[in-house]
């Protein structure tokens, strides 16, 4: 299977990688000088899964794609899908998958509009990990996975093929005949997480100590959670326990990347993560009950501004 990986950042640097150490067929989409950077140092990951250094791993620019990929792995920030989907275009054909790993739904719209609903696999990631200043991948934790399935459920024979392809390659992945269900059930934590810390400019364990910090995290819980039930996708029990052992643990360091994004001036997935969270609302929307995460939206819309402002 050739695999195109859109990017060699944290998240497709480092997957993209493990499959590369692996032995399997795979080449990064990237622009000049990240191209240039693995030339000349490698592709670096530095991981408690292991470090590791892969010299002359295979990369393409846009304008060099000659042929379809088999699969095509798309882990880039939602505000830069559209470059992203320019970029990468020419190398989808007739039996290419696309595979994304970004949170939310939004990007699903938009790449079943643009390529056809039958070359879009769901996925989803969870991976903690950044670039640091020497451009090495550096994982944060242990945990690496990847699931992934038909947008209309089921195992079929290229979910299986993916799922050959990415068995012992040095991550955790899963083929799953629900993928819907387990994105929207990580798109639910993760916009509570998003929206409990940027709003409280906190992290976890310093919000609960607040007067009423455990009530606004339940308040906003509640409300991703009745978003997911009126599109169908009502929590299970096993992720809303997972979901309540996390955000509600006393003295946890635990912050959205979104806060880390804002706290550092960077630009944020707001749109993404909370805003399409809330046009997606049906009846729990016009019920009125989603105060909270449009308070939080606001939040963050008044940051992008104020950046915007400060920046012309």
């Amino acid at each position: 299977m050739r695999i195109l990986v859109v990017g060699a950042g944290a998240v497709g640097g480092y997957f993209g990688g493990r499959l590369a150490q692996a032995g399997r067929d795979v080449t990064f989409l990237v622009r000049e000088k990240r191209a240039e950077e693995l030339r000349h140092f490698g592709l670096v990951i530095k991981s408690p899964r292991g470090d590791v250094t892969l010299r002359d791993v295979k990369t393409v620019l846009a304008n060099q794609i000659a042929q379809p990929y088999d699969l095509v792995l798309l882990s880039c920030k939602a505000y830069n899908l559209d470059d992203a989907i320019e970029s990468f275009e020419s190398a989808v054909g007739e039996s290419t998958m696309i595979l994304p790993v970004l949170n939310g739904m939004r990007h699903i719209d938009v790449l079943k509009q643009r390529f056809g609903a039958t070359k879009v696999l769901g996925g989803q990631c969870v991976i903690a990990a950044t670039l640091n200043r020497e451009r090495e991948i550096v994982h944060l934790n242990d945990m690496h996975a990847i699931g992934f399935g038909e947008l209309g459920g089921g195992l079929s024979e290229r979910v299986q093929a993916v799922a050959s392809a990415f068995e012992g390659a040095g991550f955790d992945s899963t083929a799953s005949d629900n993928i819907l269900q387990q994105m929207w059930e990580k798109w639910v934590f993760l916009a509570t997480l998003a929206a409990s810390t940027c709003l409280n400019r906190a992290a976890i364990g310093d919000i609960l100590k607040t007067p009423d910090g455990r009530r606004v995290i339940e308040g906003i819980l509640a409300e991703c959670k009745a978003v997911a039930a009126a599109n169908g996708h009502a929590i299970g029990e096993a992720s809303n326990a997972r979901a309540q052992t996390i955000l509600f643990a006393d003295g946890s360091a635990l912050t959205a990347s979104m806060l880390r994004d804002i706290e550092g001036q960077s630009r944020i997935e707001a749109d993404h993560i909370v805003g399409d969270l809330i046009a997606r609302g049906g009846e729990a929307q016009k019920e009125g009950v989603l105060s909270l995460l449009r308070i939080a939206y606001s939040h963050l819309k008044a940051y992008e501004a104020r950046a915007a402002r400060l920046s012309a």
